[in-house]
């Protein structure tokens, strides 16, 4: 679909500088784009790529100054790169999936099947579970029984979510994920022989969460495993029985949450980083990536490091750390 500069400016809510008639059908990279192409500048990196794109609209800060005339119409916005997402959305040429039900598919009686969901070829709906609006289930998922997952949620192939979970509106679990399975517990008796410990409870996902492909949320003990408003989870995340994550949270991929731990809201968690079981983390807590928290951490702090500590002591202390060896 074409999108002139005009509509473009007004979708984005930004200022256009330029032939508001100039149109275009995709977006590209700065560097690879074409006279039929959009692009943005958000990081001052790409700066040097301004002069000789291709591209016939550049999406800038409202702050972008260039001493030359560059080729492209501009259009100005607040935040390049939130310009930058908002266009993905628009020129998303992804397939829709349509309402409906696969005859290949096994929808137990006694659920409860709103308007517009689609259940693709092979997935089980057990017991008692409720879809409501626009739910799209792709192929090869497995609901379990009393499961009640909520609007506009889209669930990809591969998915399991076991007994008694419950999911939010406007969700995303991506492909190979498990909710709701069972949680490590295991007690050793007076032989040393580690004794099973029964997982009763459940996984509460609240709304607008995004779960990776192949990762992995367990039920509580006793409870509720809790995943709040508005939590990002990259692929092949460990979240253990009974943590509880604060909303506008993020995780990167590989890293692991231990049992009862809490993370508060708007953390960021780096990429296979890990924490123990039993902490508390504050709120606005940054950990850098590979970092192991063994302790609570205080809110709006940055830590880094196995064990992980403040991000400035650490940097201060590597000066010594890669220095020992030297004579």
């Amino acid at each position: 679909m074409n999108y002139s500069a005009s509509k473009l400016a007004e979708y984005l809510d930004g200022k256009l500088e330029g032939d508001p008639k100039i149109e275009v059908t995709n977006i590209a990279k700065i560097q690879e784009a074409n006279d039929d192409s959009v692009t943005f500048l958000s990081n001052n990196k790409y700066t040097q790529y301004v002069h000789n794109t291709k591209a016939s609209i550049l999406v800038v800060n409202s702050d972008f100054y260039t001493d030359n005339a560059i080729r492209p119409a501009i259009i100005r916005v607040e935040n390049a790169y939130i310009g930058f997402v908002k266009m993905l959305h628009l020129f998303n040429k992804t397939k829709k999936v349509q309402a409906g039900i696969s005859k290949l598919s096994s929808i137990s009686e006694t659920s409860n099947i709103s308007n517009g969901v689609y259940v693709g070829s092979f997935s089980t709906i057990s017991a008692n579970t409720t879809l409501h609006d626009n739910v799209k289930i792709h192929e090869n998922v497995f609901i379990g029984e009393n499961v009640i997952i909520g609007s506009n949620t889209e669930i990809f192939s591969g998915v399991k979510i076991l007994n008694d979970c419950v999911i939010g509106n406007n969700c995303i679990i991506n492909s190979n994920s498990i909710i709701g399975s069972d949680g490590f517990g295991f007690a050793p008796d007076k032989t040393g022989t580690y004794i099973k410990i029964p997982q009763i409870g459940n996984v509460i996902i609240k709304d607008n969460v995004s779960v990776g492909a192949l990762t992995t949320i367990d039920r509580a003990t006793l409870g509720s495993t809790i995943i709040h408003e508005g939590v990002k989870l990259d692929n092949q995340v460990q979240i253990a029985h009974n943590v509880i994550v604060g909303s506008n949270t993020v995780i990167a991929a590989q890293s692991g949450i231990a049992g009862s731990s809490t993370i508060g809201m708007n953390c960021q968690l780096g990429g296979q980083s890990g924490v123990s079981g039993h902490l508390n983390i504050g709120d606005n807590v940054k950990i850098m990536g590979k970092s192991a928290v063994t302790n609570n951490i205080k809110s709006n702090t940055t830590v880094k490091g196995s064990p992980a500590f403040n991000s400035s002591d650490f940097n201060r202390s590597y000066v010594h750390f890669k220095n020992l060896n030297k004579k």
